[in-house]
């Protein structure tokens, strides 16, 4: 029988697998039962033990042959068409975790998950995940949003700041009341100037991390300078902006970025 989700195809080889162990627990039993005739000495039962063990063995087989042909998911293709990740978010919608697809990533806040078809596995954030089960990948997705975020906004927004000030060096002497907006691009592009970096720190990650910065309310860095995320009309031309799936489903976009000092 042909399986259209690899939920069902897991299902499928896990019966089969337990039907497998039943048939190898029978050739323990008959193994116990011979060496129980051997310790004996009964000759009696030695003789019909050995067919018994003969036939155990055989039934086995067998029902591994089964189990093993029965097995015909084509897991490459499933990951590699989008099947999976639709599965993964439906899964996600029956199991109370909410998962949303956007462009080649899926987003269940806090974390992004990039399916790696080559690889077979998903990348969780910076982390391979090996378990493609989905109700397994799906309970561990909420999971992950159970427990207490590994963001710290300051050490973020500090980061910011000094990205900015390369940008944008302040004037000695002036305090800025108003400061200049930069395109959160133009800092994403400096923060991974190194090679590679771009791949490392994509524009999707750094997206999460202003809006996380955005949600928690920090704003003031130690030296006492303002962050704001002004939209401006860039927000209006896909391209100039970053963006984000937040856990409400809401795409967030974000243009800019300035700092300015209190009078």
């Amino acid at each position: 029988m042909a399986h259209t989700t690899l939920e069902e195809a897991l299902a499928a080889l896990e019966r089969d697998i337990e039907t497998t162990q039943k048939a190898a627990g029978a050739v323990t039993r008959a193994l116990k039962a011979l060496r129980k005739a051997v310790q004996d000495g009964d000759a009696r039962k030695l003789n019909s033990a050995m067919p018994s063990v003969d036939q155990a063995l055989q039934a086995l087989d067998q029902q591994f042959a089964n189990t093993q042909g029965g097995w015909c998911f084509d897991v490459d293709g499933h990951l590699s068409s989008g099947a999976f990740a639709k599965e993964l978010v439906g899964t996600g919608t029956n199991t109370g975790v909410r998962i949303f697809e956007q462009d080649d990533r899926l987003y269940c806040y806090p974390s992004l998950v990039r399916i790696l078809p080559g690889e077979q596995c998903v990348m969780i954030d910076k982390v391979r995940e090996r378990r493609l089960r989905p109700s397994v990948l799906a309970a561990y997705l909420k999971k992950n949003q159970e427990r207490p975020a590994r963001f710290r906004p300051e050490a973020f927004l500090e980061c910011l700041y000094e990205t900015y000030q390369r940008l944008n060096p302040p004037q000695k002497g002036v305090l800025i009341h108003a400061g200049k907006v930069i395109k959160l691009l133009d800092v994403h592009k400096l923060l991974t100037l190194l090679p590679g970096q771009s791949r490392e720190y994509t524009h999707a990650e750094f997206a999460r991390d202003v809006y996380l910065l955005d949600k928690s309310g920090v704003t003031k860095t130690r030296g006492g300078a303002v962050v704001s995320f002004p939209a401006s009309t860039g927000t209006r031309t896909p391209s100039a902006t970053i963006s984000v799936i937040t856990e409400t489903g809401e795409h967030k976009r974000y243009y800019g970025i300035s700092f300015s000092r209190p009078v």
